[in-house]
This record gives C-alpha cells, structure tokens and sequence, in this order.
C-alpha cells in the first residue's frame, strides 16, 4: 500500500541519487548544468576537445595557404558543433521526461 511516508522516503532517495554537488565544466556550454551526469560531461569534454582540435587543424592549413582544406575542416567543425547541441537538449529533454514520472502526489 502507498503511504505518504512511502512517498517521502521515495522521493527523498530520488533527490539523494540525483543530487551532484559539482559543475560541469563545458567550454561552449552557456551555462553550466549542474544535474547533468559525469559520463555526459566526460562525452562532451571529449567533443570540445575534438572540435578544439578542428580548429586548430583549419588555422594551420590556412597558415599553409590550404584554403579549401581549411573551409573543410571549419564546416567539419560547426556540423559538430550543432551535433553536440542538438544531442544537449535531447538528453535533457529525456531527464526532464524521466523527472516528471516520479510520483509527487503527496
């Protein structure tokens, strides 16, 4: 039987596993997200680095006068860039839906 201190407990052993007390720290984030995952950081600092990378393999090849090479590398870059976004606010968007199946009828 559903009590309401069932709830609370529930509720309360939600909160404690969702709860991190640390930032994520995201170069081309606006803000920091503090109730996302470690792994979710670990996977976009890995594509920050990636595109950091990009970068700077385009402002080499236009060092070496490698104009088509570099406008490559630069739309490589922004189609990654909007990929990491793009998969951002879908995995919030699913946190959010998953957040809202808990049940707060107390």
């Amino acid at each position: 039987m559903i009590t309401r201190s069932n709830l609370a407990e529930q509720l309360r052993e939600y909160q404690i596993r969702s709860k991190h007390d640390w930032a994520s720290v995201s170069f081309f984030s606006s803000t920091s997200n503090l109730s996302s995952s470690r792994v979710d950081v670990v996977v976009f600092v890995i594509w920050e680095l990636v595109i950091l990378a990009f970068l700077v393999f385009s402002a080499v090849s236009l060092y070496f006068r490698q104009l088509r090479l570099a406008f490559i590398l630069l739309c490589v870059t922004l189609l990654l860039l909007l990929c990491m976004k793009i998969t951002k606010q879908v995995r919030q968007a699913r946190r959010k839906k998953r957040r809202m199946l808990l049940p707060l009828s107390m």
